[in-house]
């Protein structure tokens, strides 16, 4: 069990008109999360192109976390993530999203974050560091 869910989604293949369209993708986003069960917090975006490669970036707070996406127009790519929190599933976002938002082809790592000890008496797992700061799993009593 964790305390949350996070999806690491690529898009590739996007249409280059979505790339660009960060109010779309910001505006779809939070309703996605909306209708997943999560209560939006803020939004803002930002394009890129005058200094920078076209593009854009976009993020929704959540009440359970976040949800962002930075886009490579030039090269028809968006970089996503949904991270949750409680009940709302970050899959059911990214379905809603799809339902809106054409993203091409998708490849999903799901990640659980912070592993939730049950009962350390019996030898669960709980999450520590080790000396250099990368998070391992130590075995309790």
């Amino acid at each position: 069990m964790y305390k949350g869910r996070h999806l690491l989604v690529d898009c590739r293949n996007v249409a280059r008109e979505v790339c660009l369209n960060d109010k779309l993708v910001l505006n779809a986003m939070a309703r996605a999360a909306e209708r997943a069960g999560a209560t939006v917090v803020s939004q803002v975006r930002y394009k890129f192109g005058q200094d920078s490669p076209p593009g854009f970036a976009a993020v929704v707070m959540l009440d359970e976390s976040h949800c962002s996406a930075h886009s490579y127009a030039d090269l028809g790519l968006i970089a996503m993530d949904m991270f949750t929190c409680g009940t709302t599933d970050p899959r059911d976002v990214l379905f809603f999203l799809r339902e809106e938002v054409d993203l091409g082809d998708i490849e999903v790592r799901e990640f659980g974050r912070f592993a939730v000890n049950q009962d350390a008496e019996e030898g669960a797992m709980l999450p520590s560091l080790d000396r250099e700061g990368i998070g391992v799993l130590t075995r309790t009593a």
